[in-house]
């Protein structure tokens, strides 16, 4: 099942232990001279959650028996502080191997789905990335250099500004022309391109 999982999900450097805790009785059976067969008897939803199992012999005997599934994965940490709004890259994060049983927030298991986004909060060093700490970097900055670019009838002009907020691709703010001083509303397009609204 887990390994079913881990091809779905592409994980990546998995190692796998399984504990499966036996009832006392177990001592007193006859040792099994064929295989044994384990199934899971229960209904958990997740190979990592605990399972209820039923160990049987083909010389005749059976009993229940329960196990626990630890994969561990190298999962994405940061590297040293990561400040709020930081738009991250591969020098603040590594990877460091964790049960991901335990991680009941998420994760992330490869380092380029992290490159680009951003800190929503500050993230402490050594820290295990959580889907809920990141979102989509900004494309401009409030106080940053924009070029704004308008279409009229298949002409288009272009004149450097500053935005007076942050944004992402389709956001609509505020931005002045550096030339003139008149402040516009333009949405955003792309890192550092706005477009006027009208």
């Amino acid at each position: 099942m887990l390994e079913g999982q881990a091809a779905r999900q592409g994980w990546q450097g998995m190692q796998l232990r399984h504990d499966i805790n036996l009832p006392a009785s177990a001592s007193n059976l006859a040792e099994c001279a064929g295989t044994l067969q384990v199934q899971a008897t229960g209904d958990a939803p997740s190979a990592m959650q605990r399972q209820q199992l039923r160990v049987s012999c083909a010389d005749g005997w059976t009993l229940s028996a329960t196990g626990q599934a630890h994969v561990f994965l190298p999962v994405v940490h940061a590297a040293g502080i990561i400040d709020r709004g930081q738009t991250l890259t591969s020098n603040d994060l590594k990877l460091q191997r964790i049960n991901i049983a335990k991680a009941r927030r998420g994760y992330y298991n490869h380092l380029d789905e992290l490159v680009g986004l951003a800190a929503k909060r500050r993230i402490r060093a050594g820290q295990t990335i959580t889907p809920a700490l990141l979102e989509q970097a900004m494309a401009v900055r409030r106080g940053e250099p924009v070029k704004m670019i308008a279409n009229n009838d298949g002409i288009e002009a272009s004149a450097s500004g500053e935005a007076l907020a942050d944004g992402q691709p389709g956001d609509v703010i505020r931005v002045r022309n550096t030339r003139s001083g008149k402040v516009i509303e333009a949405k955003v397009l792309e890192p550092g391109v706005v477009t006027s609204t009208f």
